[in-house]
């Protein structure tokens, strides 16, 4: 007769419920797996195959009982480490957001709006296509194969234990956060500079030409101009949301190792 010990059931109980735990935490967090379109059954199965092809691979754990109070804190701990990876990779998104919210001001469109269900809430029309095509080359470079990639190297960098993460990991991540307004505005930059140029062109014309009705040219101008740059900065676009991707990667391995050895 096959006899399971309590301790047994401990050890084989940590070795899956707590990577299990920070994978879910990644998962709810991170762009393209938190989106609302993806079934939260289908996010739960997927974790449950990456904590079951991980779980051969990582090193020891502490033996902990998964229902004591230590396992209970130990299993925050690692929802809170995987809450942080997923976000760290969500500013990357959130800049592109801003610079879709920037040009769409511009361009005179920022009372268009389109009901994001990613948000829940209505999302400037701009900015919705940016944020499809940011995921559509996250997507096409397999961004989501390196984001698990990642996560299987927190393990390493930052295994499961009892010891509680260093504060130093929060303050990577505000200083990685920091960027997402200059980034967006370097994104944006090139169409703000375009319309800018035409909007004091349009105020020279309307000085020399004062009978001219501003509001009924101008609108139409600006849209068409941001149209026609926007056009022409989409084949530059993809590069430079490689980069952008390629930084928010490395502020994910920066915040796990300020969490393990913030020296």
């Amino acid at each position: 007769m096959i006899s399971i010990s309590s301790a047994q059931l401990d050890t084989w109980l940590a070795l899956f419920v707590f990577p299990l735990s920070r994978i879910l935490g990644l998962l709810a967090t991170a762009p393209v797996f938190n989106n609302a379109a993806l079934p939260v059954r289908i996010r739960l199965i997927a974790g449950l195959a990456i904590a079951l092809a991980l779980a051969p691979a990582l090193p020891p754990l502490p033996v902990i009982p998964a229902g004591s109070w230590l396992g209970l804190a130990v299993l925050a701990e690692q929802i809170l480490i995987g809450v942080m990876l997923g976000f760290t990779l969500r500013i990357t998104f959130a800049a592109v957001d801003i610079a879709g919210e920037l040009i769409g001001l511009q361009m005179g469109l920022g009372f268009a709006t389109f009901f994001d269900p990613g948000s829940g809430g209505q999302t400037p029309v701009v900015s919705e296509f940016l944020g499809l095509l940011t995921a559509l080359v996250f997507l096409a470079m397999n961004g989501h194969l390196l984001a698990l990639t990642v996560l299987a190297e927190s393990f390493t960098l930052l295994p499961v234990s009892t010891t509680p993460i260093h504060a130093a990991a929060f303050s990577s991540l505000m200083a990685w956060s920091s960027t997402l307004f200059s980034t967006g505005v370097l994104l944006a930059l090139p169409l703000i500079t375009a319309l800018l140029v035409a909007n004091i062109a349009l105020g020279v014309l309307a000085r020399i030409a004062q009978q001219l009705n501003l509001f009924a040219v101008g609108f139409p101008i600006t849209l068409a101009l941001g149209f026609l740059v926007l056009l022409l900065s989409l084949p530059y676009i993809g590069a430079a949301m490689e980069g952008l991707f390629t930084r928010g990667f490395q502020a994910m391995g920066m915040v796990m190792r300020a969490a393990g050895n913030p020296l």
